[in-house]
């Protein structure tokens, strides 16, 4: 017997194109983008396609069987866009990616705050999908939404506190851009008109 389960799959090994994207077959799936111009192996197998480089798996897909087709993870993107955020409405790679309401609403904040800087920040939120699930983010970004809070620290400090079971502490200092909230001095007899109203 072999020293390994036989995997039922077709290997190939290729090199990934500057745009990142391996082509089995007539189809080309993506990969992260640091491993544009790199040797990896496919593996094709019914359903699924898994790319490796050097032994590590980098990339899996639902194997298409129709032609010319361009099968793309969104992830793999995340950290190029980051660096050029004027692609990111323009990015193929994004254009079917279908999120929350909420990611759309943190966007037009972000940007309506911080213009460019916040395109960036909110590619950093995207990047936390890398890690965390999509419910877990999307969370997140609605208690920022509700603070309000708009910056990708404030987000990844409430992601980090509902998954650790913890209460969050942000400084609303850390935010200069956010708008202030002014409270009024008590006064003696803002007391007195609550206690003719509770008579």
């Amino acid at each position: 017997m072999p020293p390994a389960p036989l995997e039922a799959c077709e290997r190939r090994s290729t090199r990934a194109s500057s745009q990142s994207l391996v082509r089995y077959e007539t189809n080309d799936y993506s990969v992260p983008t640091e491993y544009g111009h790199r040797q990896v192996l496919i593996k094709a197998f019914v359903w699924e396609v898994v790319i490796s480089c050097s032994n590590e798996v980098i990339a899996r897909h639902t194997r298409s069987y129709g032609r010319e087709e361009m099968i793309f993870n969104p992830l793999h993107y995340l950290a190029l866009l980051e660096q050029k955020t004027n692609a990111l409405d323009q990015a193929a790679p994004l254009q079917e990616w279908k999120l929350p309401e909420e990611f759309l609403e943190l966007r037009r904040q972000m940007e309506a705050r911080l213009g460019k800087r916040g395109r960036r920040e909110y590619v950093q939120v995207l990047r936390l999908l890398e890690t965390f699930s999509l419910a877990e983010v999307t969370a997140a970004i609605g208690q920022a939404l509700r603070f309000p809070a708009i910056a990708f620290d404030a987000v990844k400090h409430l992601l980090l506190c509902a998954i650790e079971q913890r209460p969050p502490k942000l400084d609303l200092e850390n935010y200069p851009h956010l708008p202030l909230a002014e409270v009024a001095l008590t006064r003696a007899a803002d007391y007195q008109v609550l206690l003719e109203q509770a008579r």
